[in-house]
């Protein structure tokens, strides 16, 4: 079976093409009833080879109805594939008949799709939730035969996967024999994967698929000219250089990690860009139509590069992009992968990628990044257990398709892969809070949402909680925004709530790629007006840093304790390392290095964890505590990616006694139960849970009202049943997940017994970067001065140059202004300074003369 009929051979023929290995496998594996998943690198075919099963199977017996599912993490991958699936469909005549169904599809558009569905349907977990949810959802899959899960990596071990786990399960009830597609590039454990696609959990019914590897990633790391600078993470000092090889390529994608760095990046860029070439800004506050506009110029070709955050991370296919240019350190290997894949999607030709780091630890840890790539390892944790909120979100909108018993209903749920370990007792308690919401909430008359009849079978009370229910499915909760609009003109896009309070009328900041100044707000919306004077900030958005993965975090550790792999870094960064030799000792492999030092009437700790920002920030809420049991008056502390920092009234004697495993008994529960977190934890929890509404007919809540609201409810469970379901699920996601409370017990064991304590007359070397980066949380007046030229002296014993010290103290001083909030200005001799483009996508013409965008 090796050969494929016509006219698929002479469609291949004739693009000289031949089919790749894996692509003939999953077609065996279709002709066998086999579910399979495919891990094959970018650019080698992976979405034909989901497809080719279903348009072979349909040309040699034409069928009406839907055949086969195509789920996507994105609308815009859906929309693109099934543009790109129409090209081999039309070409070949098959008559197949492409549609997406996402929250975008008008109205009209859905009504047909459920009358006479296509062959091929395109959609989103959200949109398949609502389509199974419908009385008809019976009638309309009853006849599929294989559901297509693309980016299967990006779905396993979020909330999103356990909804699209649970959809699968339902789908399989209702059409018997269906199979399963997954589809991935990056996938660090497949066995874990496999189960979670597998219609039975067991990994061994999928069959694994594993593409040939295409041609090495060339990689290329990039400092900005002149000095390297200590400390921060925006990368602006570098956009000189990045321009530069945005103007030697022809399309490029500037990938950084935050919203904030890419609103600074794109001005930047913007201020020395004297060619006005066409360059976008994409990530996901801005507003659709905007992103939607990047997107179409993007596959046009009528840009040459686009500024973007994880909002482009998946698989969107633009074949025209010559090279990825990566600000910032990648903070995973995964991650890495799947940004450098989007450069060049031709398999036997290497996509191009620019690692650019933004201070001298992030170039170690590009280094070892770049060495994970070549060496082929991968990293990420294995899906999580499905979580319990989803769940009942689930079990509501399976009463609104249609009754079902208990028995049945916790027989098809521990089928799907995210639920395997489920117990009765965990389904029953969710199920009794769907029913009327649990002991100390049946007596609202809000929560009763389904009920018993004599033969045992659940049904939703009525037609008004079926669509309340189906308009508040989806498990992704965003924070509270406010819509930022132009007076009298367009909205650009939303800003989180805590970010508008933070300003004044006349503040002035950067967004969209353009500095607006604050009026004020009316009703849920900022209303701005172009333009401004003074130095403008930058919206930053909670949780939008990506957390160091723990394979990189062991590479970066294993580089630092051998010198003979600094031969792989700049001189600026092994000179750094050398004086930390001197001045202290390095952090061991498997070990960790604290050093203690006096510094402006106070005491500062590093601990050198190399855990992520996120391990750091509990670690250091749960060290202040003990430090304060034990008497050394803790005024604060600052996590990065590398580092925890502490500072006190008082000597922490005996360092050793702040990092025990008893840390995560007494003090960890103690300050979760003290932690608005908890608070804030629940509030999603109930909102996917169906306890808290967000969309009601006519009406659309405010982040306000539904924190309000939450805590009402938050703190009625707590003193009535501190045992219901939606309390366990609280805590137990900010225990293992907001938490990281996993990396932090992995270290406190690793470290046991294994811990250096260096006590010093001063700040070391590598404590430098840590206290700068945060240096606004703590600093006050003249302390930041004598910091910075602390910083810059240790420079100065190196290298003996007294112009070096007061480069250096220019550069440190330039990064605390951003991190302040204020925008930093790169500086370049040979170009002016340009104001930042008054659109979002600046003009530039083409060569037969129209506008680009």
């Amino acid at each position: 079976m090796g050969t494929l009929p016509e006219p698929f051979a002479g469609w291949f023929a004739a693009r000289g093409w031949t089919p790749r290995p894996h692509q003939l496998a999953l077609w065996r594996a279709a002709r066998a009833g086999e579910s399979a998943l495919l891990i094959a690198p970018t650019g080698g075919g992976k979405t034909l080879a989901g497809f080719l099963p279903t348009l072979l199977d349909l040309h040699g017996n034409p069928r009406e109805g839907l055949h086969t599912l195509y789920v996507s993490p994105l609308k815009a991958l859906a929309v693109d594939i099934a543009r790109n699936l129409m090209d081999p469909v039309e070409e070949m005549g098959l008559g197949i008949r492409i549609e997406t169904r996402t929250g975008d599809t008008p109205q009209n558009r859905r009504a047909r799709q459920r009358q006479t569905p296509p062959q091929i349907l395109l959609t989103t977990p959200e949109s398949l939730a609502v389509l199974l949810s419908s009385p008809e959802a019976s009638e309309l899959f009853g006849g599929l035969r294989a559901v297509v899960v693309d980016e299967a990596h990006a779905m396993a071990g979020t909330k999103r996967g356990d909804q699209l786990s649970l959809l699968m399960a339902r789908l399989d009830l209702l059409a018997p024999g269906l199979r399963r597609v997954g589809l991935s590039a990056t996938v660090a454990h497949p066995d874990a994967l496999r189960a979670w696609l597998s219609p039975t959990a067991r990994a061994e019914d999928v069959r694994l698929v594993v593409g040939r590897g295409g041609a090495e990633p060339v990689m290329d790391l990039m400092l900005p000219a002149g000095h390297l600078p200590w400390g921060g993470h925006m990368g602006i000092a570098s956009a000189p250089r990045v321009l530069e090889r945005i103007e030697g390529a022809g399309v490029t994608i500037v990938f950084v990690n935050t919203r904030a760095q890419a609103e600074l990046i794109f001005a930047a860029l913007w201020r020395l860009n004297e060619g006005n070439l066409p360059i976008g800004l994409h990530h996901g506050s801005l507003q659709i139509e905007q992103r939607r506009k990047v997107e179409a110029a993007m596959s046009a070709g009528k840009l040459r590069a686009v500024v973007a955050t994880a909002s482009l991370d998946l698989g969107i296919d633009w074949g025209a992009v010559d090279q990825v240019i990566q600000v910032g350190a990648p903070k995973g290997v995964a991650r890495l992968l799947q940004r450098i894949g989007r450069a060049n999607h031709r398999m036997d030709e290497p996509s191009r990628a620019v690692l650019v780091p933004a201070n001298r630890f992030e170039v170690i840890e590009c280094v070892a990044a770049t060495e994970a790539v070549r060496a082929h390892e991968l990293d990420g944790e294995p899906p999580r257990p499905g979580g319990l909120d989803v769940l009942a979100q689930h079990v509501l909108a399976m009463a609104c398709q249609a009754p079902f018993h208990p028995d049945d209903l916790y027989a098809e749920v521990t089928r799907a892969g995210a639920y395997a370990t489920l117990t009765r007792r965990d389904f029953d308690d969710v199920l009794r809070f769907v029913e009327d919401g649990g002991y100390a909430l049946r007596a609202y008359e809000r929560f009763r949402r389904l009920f018993r009849d004599a033969e045992g079978l659940v049904h939703v009370r009525d037609i008004r909680v079926a669509r309340q229910a189906r308009m508040n499915l989806g498990t992704i909760v965003d924070t509270p925004m406010l819509k930022v609009r132009i007076r009298g003109g367009p909205v650009l896009g939303e800003v989180e709530e805590w970010f508008a309070s933070t300003l004044e009328p006349g503040h002035c900041f950067i967004f969209a790629g353009q500095t607006l100044r604050y009026e004020g707000i009316d009703a849920l919306t900022m209303v701005v007006t172009r333009g401004g004077e003074g130095e403008p900030r930058v919206p930053a958005y909670a949780g939008a840093r990506l957390p160091l993965s723990t394979n990189l975090s062991l590479r970066v550790r294993s580089i630092l304790a051998d010198p003979r792999r600094w031969r792989a870094m700049p001189e600026p960064v092994r000179d750094w390392l050398r004086l930390q030799q001197r001045r202290s000792e390095l952090p061991q492999r498997d070990g960790m290095l604290i050093e203690v030092f006096p510094r402006g009437g106070r005491w500062f700790m590093v601990a050198y964890c190399f855990e992520g920002r996120l391990a750091h920030q509990t670690l250091g809420m749960l060290v202040t505590k003990r430090m304060e049991r034990l008497g050394y008056g803790p005024m604060g502390y600052l996590g990065t990616d590398y580092v925890l920092a502490t500072w006190s009234a008082f000597e922490p004697a005996d360092p050793e006694r702040l990092f025990e495993e008893d840390i995560l008994g007494e003090e960890l529960e103690e300050w979760i139960a003290e932690s608005s977190m908890l608070r804030r934890t629940f509030r999603n929890i109930a909102t996917i849970a169906g306890l808290i509404e967000k969309n009601h007919p006519g009406a659309e809540k405010s982040g306000r009202q539904m924190s309000m609201n939450s805590d009402l409810i938050y703190d009625v469970l707590r003193r009535h049943e501190p045992d219901h379901i939606l309390l366990r699920a609280t805590r137990a996601e900010a225990a293992t997940g907001l938490t990281d409370v996993g990396r932090i017990a992995t270290l406190l064991a690793r470290i046991r017994g294994a811990i250096r304590i260096r006590r010093l007359d001063r700040v070391s070397p590598l404590a430098v970067p840590a206290l700068i980066e945060e240096g606004r949380e703590w600093v006050a007046g003249g302390a930041e001065d004598a910091l910075l030229a602390e910083a810059a002296a240790l420079v100065d014993d190196a290298t003996g140059g007294a112009d070096h010290f007061a480069d250096v103290l220019s550069e440190v001083t330039e990064g605390l202004r951003v991190r302040s909030g204020v925008v930093d200005r790169p500086r370049r001799q040979d170009r002016k300074r340009r104001p930042p483009p008054r659109r979002f996508v600046r003009s530039a013409k083409l060569p037969d003369g129209r506008p680009a965008t």
